[in-house]
């Protein structure tokens, strides 16, 4: 057993201020973990960008409900609040969008995995951790994407929730192609094959927009295709990859807490 099934399973809450010099700001981070005295066996840590959406979520419910019912292996969660520069923060390393926003994704992944993961182990007194999964929503779905990959030696898993896989370095009017689309240029010129797992998902409703007229939105076309980078790479379905399309799901933390459990379960199942 993981935890003692004697009393209700109740989820602890601490929040925390991470002062970064590289974002030269103070950073909320809630932290998320069974009660002391129930674990039995290594945490495994999830990072989540925005989490300031956790109440909106409703992540704490459906921790304890998925503990209840014996599903999950003991979990650190580290929500990362987004700060007022998130459209800049947040992003693919190094490589702005035709916008110029992410100019700060390079910070960003700097803070990560610079500040706020030694911060973790030393708060925490956990040096080691099972596995190690960042997961995010939308643009920070994209980030929490880039930085996993980019760095596979911190991190196994990844979850990204109707990511922003549309991040584009041309403008739709300036003579844009799919070849101008960020993420899938980045998979497809990394020389090697980083040893992650992913998990992603989408909803028939996350937009309206069909740039190709295909009659299939960009949300979906854009993660599909970022599927076939990846098997293109040597992963393979299901083994490294899930894909979750939710119908009549919506670009929204509504969607994205019916998700949750899912996605926990497939990184953290027992």
């Amino acid at each position: 057993m993981y935890y003692s099934t004697e009393t209700e399973m109740r989820i602890e809450a601490q929040e925390l201020i991470v002062n970064s010099t590289l974002l030269n700001r103070d950073v909320t981070c809630t932290l998320l973990m069974p009660e002391a005295g129930t674990i039995a066996e290594p945490l495994n840590l999830l990072l989540l960008n925005d989490g300031q959406e956790l109440e909106a979520l409703g992540l704490t419910d459906t921790l304890e409900n998925l503990y209840e019912r014996n599903c999950l292996k003991p979990l650190l969660v580290a929500a990362i609040h987004a700060g007022e520069e998130r459209l800049q923060e947040y992003g693919v390393a190094g490589k702005p969008d035709f916008k110029k926003r992410g100019a700060k994704a390079g910070l960003y992944t700097q803070f990560i995995t610079k500040e706020l993961l030694p911060f973790i182990t030393k708060h925490t007194g956990i040096e080691h951790f099972e596995s190690t999964a960042f997961a995010g929503f939308s643009l920070g779905g994209l980030s929490a994407f880039d930085i996993a990959w980019n760095n596979p030696q911190l991190f196994d898993k990844v979850g990204a929730f109707s990511a922003s896989f549309w991040w584009r370095s041309k403008d739709l009017t300036k003579g844009y192609t799919d070849d101008d689309r960020i993420m899938h240029n980045v998979i497809k010129g990394t020389s090697n094959k980083p040893a992650l797992k992913f998990w992603l998902q989408t909803g028939t409703k996350d937009e309206i927009a069909d740039r190709n007229n295909n009659g299939i939105i960009d949300s979906i076309d854009d993660t599909i295709d970022i599927i076939k980078e990846l098997l293109a790479k040597g992963y393979h379905r299901p083994a490294d990859i899930q894909y979750l399309e939710m119908l009549g799901g919506t670009h929204d933390t509504a969607t994205w807490g019916k998700a949750m459990p899912k996605f926990l379960c497939w990184a953290f199942g027992k």
